[in-house]
């Protein structure tokens, strides 16, 4: 609801402008957060079993989408990164499904071989392959946000999998140089560190998204200007409704609304990470991996895209996750959730189950 709200109130101004309709982008925001909850909805009756089962087929779909994206009359290209397909007439972004059949897989791996990936390399190199061949392929479109999404995402799943403290180091210390050497390699990116570190300079040029998303924080103050009020929207902060909204928000509603909405999405992923510890201790391990999956990566993204409006991080073009435009984000979050609500449905179950058998054990004795 929050997005919505904030959806309608970030984009009214271009949307007239781009469509000649202010509800334009709103309207297919609603669509695609009702297409997300009919799918969630449908998900919610299929075991996590079968999940785990189609791990492999889910794999092979995700890497599947990340190569087609390549294909030329099938990829589309927006701002010079090729990064959507073409669906029912929706530019579907290929990385969100993608990023979800890897989660899927992973956490299916981490079951199978646990053993191997406790005891030996051997165990450890497989996932870290597959990993490396997704990051590439987004890192081609190029999405290099998303692949640091999925590569923070996979970390707290490999070490909550009792991954070796050494193979996990050397895992984290070669991604987090080979992350930074892939920073510097394009002159877009060199000037993107350039106008993080001195927006002010290049606040004309470069510089131009983070000073004025700087611009609507210090005008919203602690209670904002009213919702719908801000000015921001109007043309001067580009990408406002998409990866900008977050000072959209903090503009029109203060730090006292931004309080609130980060409160929010703590609560979602700290409940994410207790239906991991739940399903855990129920020895349900796939469920949990999955878990923790999909709540380091709302959490991660959430966290990346916020620093990037504050200006603590350099842009990198990732959507807030429920809150910015963006419909296939929005739809393949929506089901992850879904996901996640199957599985406390779940272990909610087997632990009853267990509760009541245990308590006619006790009724006998």
């Amino acid at each position: 609801m929050i997005g919505m709200v904030m959806v309608s109130s970030a984009s009214i101004a271009i949307a007239d402008d781009q469509h000649g309709d202010p509800f334009f982008f709103l309207k297919k925001q609603f669509l695609a957060a009702l297409i997300g909850c009919c799918a969630a909805f449908i998900g919610m009756f299929i075991p996590i079993r079968t999940w785990k089962n189609l791990s492999l087929p889910l794999l092979l779909l995700g890497i599947t989408l990340l190569i087609i994206v390549f294909i030329p009359d099938i990829g589309r290209t927006v701002n010079g990164s090729t990064r959507w397909i073409s669906v029912a007439g929706i530019n579907f972004q290929v990385s969100e499904p993608a990023r979800l059949c890897l989660l899927i897989y992973v956490a299916g791996y981490l079951v199978r071989r646990n053993r191997q990936l406790r005891e030996s390399i051997s165990g450890f190199i497989p996932p870290i392959i597959i990993l490396c061949i997704t990051c590439g392929l987004l890192l081609f479109e190029p999405d290099y946000g998303a692949s640091v999404v999925l590569l923070l995402s996979i970390m707290p799943m490999l070490f909550s999998a009792g991954a070796r403290i050494r193979d996990f180091t050397i895992f984290v210390a070669i991604s987090m140089i080979g992350m930074t050497v892939i920073a510097f390699l394009t002159p877009e990116r060199i000037e993107r560190l350039y106008t993080f570190l001195e927006p002010w300079e290049y606040s004309q040029q470069g510089g131009f998204q983070l000073t004025q998303s700087l611009i609507a924080f210090g005008r919203g103050d602690w209670f904002g200007v009213g919702l719908g009020n801000g000015v921001q929207k109007l043309f001067y902060l580009p990408e406002v409704h998409t990866d900008f909204i977050f000072a959209v928000l903090v503009e029109e509603l203060g730090l006292f609304g931004a309080l609130v909405m980060i409160l929010l999405f703590t609560i979602l992923v700290i409940r994410i990470f207790q239906i991991a510890l739940k399903a855990a201790r129920l020895e349900r391990l796939f469920e949990a991996y999955l878990s923790i999956g999909i709540g380091s990566w709302l959490a991660i993204q959430t966290c990346i895209n916020i620093g990037v409006n504050i200006g603590a991080l350099p842009t990198k073009g990732l959507t807030l996750p429920l809150i910015s435009y963006g419909r296939s984000s929005l739809i393949i979050t929506i089901i992850a959730i879904g996901m996640i609500l199957r599985i406390s449905h779940e272990i909610s179950g087997q632990n009853l189950n267990q509760k009541r058998a245990s308590l006619k054990k006790t009724e006998v004795s």
